[in-house]
C-alpha cells in the first residue's frame, strides 16, 4: 500500500513533524509505503500542482492521498484530477473543498488563535499594545487565525492593536519585517505570533533592537518550547502536525481496507505555558500520538 503526503514546505518545522507522523502511522499500522511530495518554494501551489502530477503518472500510482492544499483554491484543477483517476484522498491542516475527501484532520485554527490571544491579554491584565504578525496572506490558518486574533481584542477593550505586520510563516521573513516596523514604531508591549517559527523571528528582532515584548505564538514546536522553558516566550498553543497527519495517513489505510473512518476529525485546543512545558519538551520522535481507537475510547469515555 502506497500513500502519497503532500505538504506545503521544508521549512516549517511543523511539516517536518507532519511527515514524521505519517512515517509514523505508516510504520504502526505495517506494509504501507509513504511517499512524500513537498514544494522547493514554500507553499507554492504551482509547484505543488506539479507534484500531484508526478504522483499521479507514478506506476503503480499510489492508493491514496494525504493532502494539505498550499492555497484555498490555486490548487484545485490538480485536486480535481486526482478525484477523477478515482484517487481517494483525506484532508488535513487545510480543507478539501475541490472534491470529495474521505477524511479531514484539523485543529480549530479560529478557536487556537482565540485561546492563545486570551491567555496573553489576561497576562497583560486586559491592556497593552499589541503587534500582530500573521502568516501568507492566501493561507487559510493564518486568515482563520488573524480572525480568532481580531475576535479576542474586540472583547478586551484596553487591547491596542499597534500593528499588523505578515511574516509568511518564515523565521527569517519575520525576524526582517519586525525589525522594520520595530524601527518606525517602537516597541510594542507583546507581539501575537500567528505560529512559532515566526514567534522565534520575532524573539531575534527583539533582540537585536534591544527591546523586551510578551511573545505568544501557536504550534508548539520544540523551539517554542525550549523559549517557553527559558522565559523568553510566554506561552504558545499546540497545533500537533504530527498527531493530524498520523491520523489522516492512519485514515487513508483504513478506508482501503475497507473500514469506516470519521468524516472530520478535529483535535482540541492546549495552551503551553511554563506551568506545564515540560510535557511537550520531547523530540518529535519521541511525544506520544493518539490513534483512531484510542480517540474513539476517549469520546465514549463518560
Amino acid at each position: 500500500m502506497r500513500l502519497a503526503v503532500f505538504t506545503k514546505n521544508l521549512t516549517n518545522p511543523a511539516y517536518a513533524a507532519a511527515r514524521l507522523g505519517a512515517e509514523r502511522a505508516a510504520a504502526a499500522l505495517g506494509g504501507v509505503e509513504v511517499l512524500h511530495f513537498v514544494p522547493q518554494t514554500p507553499d507554492d501551489p504551482v509547484q505543488q500542482s506539479a507534484l500531484i502530477a508526478e504522483a499521479l503518472a507514478l506506476q503503480p500510482r499510489p492508493d491514496a492521498f494525504v493532502l494539505s492544499p498550499v492555497h484555498a483554491t490555486k490548487v484545485d484543477p490538480a485536486i480535481r484530477r486526482v478525484a477523477e483517476a478515482g484517487i481517494p484522498m483525506i484532508g488535513f491542516v487545510n480543507p478539501i473543498d475541490a472534491a470529495p475527501s474521505v477524511s479531514y484532520v484539523s485543529s480549530d485554527d479560529h478557536a487556537l488563535a482565540l485561546g492563545i490571544a486570551r491567555h496573553l491579554f489576561q497576562h497583560l491584565q486586559g491592556a497593552g499594545r499589541v503587534l500582530i504578525v500573521t502568516g501568507p496572506e492566501a493561507s487559510y490558518t493564518s486568515n482563520e487565525r488573524l480572525r480568532g486574533f481580531r475576535d479576542a481584542v474586540a472583547a478586551f477593550p484596553g487591547i491596542a492593536v499597534a500593528g499588523v505586520i505578515a511574516g509568511d510563516y518564515d523565521r527569517s521573513m519575520a525576524r526582517e519585517r519586525t525589525s522594520q516596523w520595530l524601527q518606525g514604531h517602537g516597541g510594542p508591549d507583546a507581539c501575537l505570533v500567528a505560529n512559532d517559527i515566526m514567534a522565534v523571528g520575532v524573539l531575534d528582532a527583539l533582540d537585536a533592537a534591544g527591546r523586551h515584548a510578551t511573545v505568544v505564538g501557536v504550534n508548539a514546536i520544540p523551539q517554542a518550547i525550549d523559549a517557553i522553558a527559558a522565559g523568553r516566550m510566554l506561552a504558545t498553543a499546540d497545533f500537533n502536525a504530527m498527531q493530524m497527519a498520523y491520523l489522516a495517513a492512519e485514515c487513508a489505510v483504513r478506508h482501503l481496507r475497507g473500514e469506516a473512518v470519521p468524516e472530520r476529525i478535529e483535535l482540541p485546543v492546549q495552551i503551553v505555558d511554563a506551568r506545564n512545558c515540560q510535557q511537550w519538551n520531547l523530540p518529535y520522535e519521541a511525544r506520544p500520538v493518539i490513534t483512531l481507537d484510542q480517540l474513539n475510547d476517549r469520546r465514549q469515555a463518560p
